[in-house]
């Protein structure tokens, strides 16, 4: 079924038409963990779900492009689910099983959401990772690089030596226990991913906006901010944007609903091949209505079972709420 015709907010963005790319270089390249992950909520609790950095962000940009993905996984993780990926879309080639147990975390919500308590975190087989970007991956003009130390993600871009737009994602371990790692790769990267706190940490700045100019100018062109219910801010060196989270009904679990965002909008400039400010602003509208449907379900259920129709519908109504 074709999706729902887009209903453009204020700003155009470029064909994808009789001149689009072949497939493969619309491929989105991500790299990052997959995993199990217990999780308790006020609702409810389950026990090693599936879930990890690159898994949500795989099942949100599959909507748009094809997905190679990198990572690793341990002999409990099961064919079934690799095979379950690969129905969807996402090329599991890059996903190594090693001898081992796959990377697990365990935490809690507290009924506002926005804290969250990590009770156990077991590295397992991602302790040793080493990425391996298959031959036919290395070809990727975007790349993604999803929350993972950043040994490990520069690493994982050395073997992309044709990435055209290269975005990262990281976390208040990385900038403590690894800085200067993390700045060497910011320097090759065109954005960043970052929560206010973490934007806080990694500048020294108490003000988000001179918090982002200062990360701006280690090296990327722009950085997106993370603000939960909030929504996100895009801040770079020609854009400056704003946009309100998706108003959903009722939130179920809010794992993964960053990495689910960052799909949404990798996943989207892959698939027009243009990253111009007007076509960053409209992939934050497509990361934030992926990351929608992500908090409606545990785990990845309600991601993994949306389709590119609804999506679109979704997107239309965005349109519609921050159009002026």
């Amino acid at each position: 079924m074709a999706p729902a015709a887009i209903r453009s907010p204020t700003f155009s963005t470029p064909s994808t038409t009789a001149s689009s790319p072949p497939l493969h270089s619309m491929s989105l390249l991500i790299v990052g963990t997959l995993a199990f992950d217990s999780i308790e909520t006020p609702y409810e609790r389950r026990e090693r779900v599936l879930g990890g950095s690159a898994t949500y962000c795989a099942l949100a940009a599959r909507h748009f492009a094809p997905v190679r993905l990198v990572g690793v996984v341990g002999q409990d993780f099961g064919r079934d689910r690799l095979a379950d990926l690969a129905s969807r879309g996402i090329d599991t080639e890059g996903v190594e099983v090693a001898a081992g147990k796959t990377f697990f975390w365990e935490g809690r919500y507290e009924a506002d959401w926005n804290t969250r308590h990590t009770l156990k975190t077991e590295l397992n087989v991602l302790e040793h990772f080493d990425p391996k970007v298959p031959r036919r991956f290395t070809d990727s003009r975007f790349v993604f690089l999803a929350n993972a130390a950043p040994a490990v993600q520069r690493a994982a871009l050395a073997q992309c030596p044709q990435a055209e737009f290269v975005m990262a994602d990281t976390m208040n371990l990385w900038i403590n226990v690894a800085r200067e790692e993390l700045l060497e790769l910011l320097q090759r990267v065109d954005g960043l991913v970052l929560n206010d706190e973490e934007a806080r940490l990694l500048s020294g700045e108490r003000n988000l906006i001179a918090a982002a100019k200062k990360v701006l100018s280690f090296g990327p062109r722009f950085c997106v901010l993370k603000k939960g219910e909030h929504g996100a801010f895009l801040i770079g060196r020609d854009v400056h944007y704003a946009l309100p989270a998706y108003p959903v009904n009722q939130v179920m679990d809010p794992t993964g609903a960053g990495d689910s965002f960052a799909g949404g909008f990798m996943g989207y400039l892959a698939s027009v091949q243009h990253t111009g400010s007007a076509t960053l602003k409209r992939a934050m509208l497509y990361g934030t209505v992926t990351a929608s449907y992500c908090v409606e379900g545990f785990s990845v259920d309600r991601l993994r079972d949306t389709s590119r129709r609804q999506v679109e519908e979704r997107f239309n109504e965005l349109c519609g709420l921050v159009s002026v």
